[in-house]
């Protein structure tokens, strides 16, 4: 997918989600305990109801442990969007709940 090759051209969480957000994946995702919601519209979906279709991981500049994943979603009602996942530091983001997204053909996993 050329969404995906470009995003990997990407040096920082930053430019990667300006540059999904430019390529209208405007909405912001969040993984909450029991489905994934759009906190733009308040809209809920289920891991089934979405499709990864790129994803960038980042990892930080003091600490390699300390790294984060930018994940171009598309919902099925066509609703675009970006959810963003840290590792090693704290969140509340139900990253379990996240691995049941499953991936658009011709994406490959991280």
């Amino acid at each position: 997918m050329e969404i995906q090759k470009a995003l990997r051209k990407t040096d920082t969480l930053s430019q990667a989600t300006s540059m999904l957000q430019n390529a209208g994946y405007t909405t912001n995702f969040i993984a909450e305990s029991e489905c994934i919601s759009s906190t733009d519209n308040n809209k809920k979906y289920k891991p089934e109801e979405l499709e990864i279709e790129a994803s960038c991981r980042f990892e930080g500049q003091s600490n390699p442990a300390d790294s984060s994943e930018v994940l171009a979603l598309r919902a099925k009602d066509g609703t675009k969007g970006t959810l963003v996942l840290s590792y090693g530091a704290q969140h509340s983001q139900d990253q379990a709940l996240v691995r049941k997204i499953p991936f658009a053909e011709n994406v490959a996993r991280n």
